[in-house]
């Protein structure tokens, strides 16, 4: 148990750390667009895991859109979010933002409900897959946090979130975006 919170905490300090050595057997590349695909105007499935009161895993299910808008000539993007679903209407804005130095991105998101953005997972991409992480308290537990991307393409991505209470052994995944391209509303880089 001890070994699992010291390497929770080794991951938590490198994840922030703001100048991440380079492994010398992965090259840094130049991630600075990565997100340059998600630039424009979805139409977002969303499906959120909620449980009942007997315990048992359930979803709700929204359905809405995402305007993304380039910043800084790329190496930023701001995501609204904005769905409903049979459980109620769910805004959310998040702010993604490329560290140089570090050649990694923090997605940093916020909803209006709460009016505040929460801890940033830390990644990149690599062969098209980006994978993103961090460690943040929720409901009162360290919990190691991993978003990924998938199946991105011009038109279409696919977006998961997952806990891990258990140093990363096992992931329970709880929030699933799929999203399609309405259009790129003179927004797209291209």
């Amino acid at each position: 148990m001890r070994r699992s919170i010291v390497a929770l905490a080794a991951l938590g300090f490198a994840l922030s750390a703001p100048n991440v050595e380079a492994n010398p057997a992965l090259p840094l590349r130049d991630g600075s667009h990565d997100f340059d695909f998600e630039v424009g105007t979805w139409k977002t499935h969303l499906k959120v895991l909620t449980h009942s009161e007997s315990g048992a895993a359930t979803w709700a299910e929204f359905n809405g859109t995402s305007v993304v808008r380039k910043i800084w000539n790329g190496k930023a993007n701001m995501v609204e979010l904005e769905v409903d679903g049979p459980t109620g209407h769910v805004e959310g804005l998040n702010l993604h933002l490329y560290n140089p130095t570090a050649h990694q991105w923090s997605l940093n998101f916020a909803n209006a409900k709460a009016g505040v953005i929460g801890v940033p997972t830390v990644g990149e991409f690599r062969d098209g897959r980006g994978e993103f992480y961090d460690l943040e308290p929720i409901d009162g537990r360290m919990t190691l946090v991993r978003n990924i991307w998938s199946d991105v393409n011009a038109n279409f991505c696919h977006f998961e979130q997952a806990f891990s209470t258990d140093g990363g052994r096992t992931w329970e995944t709880n929030w699933i975006a799929d999203d399609t391209r309405m259009s790129n509303d003179g927004l797209s880089p291209q």
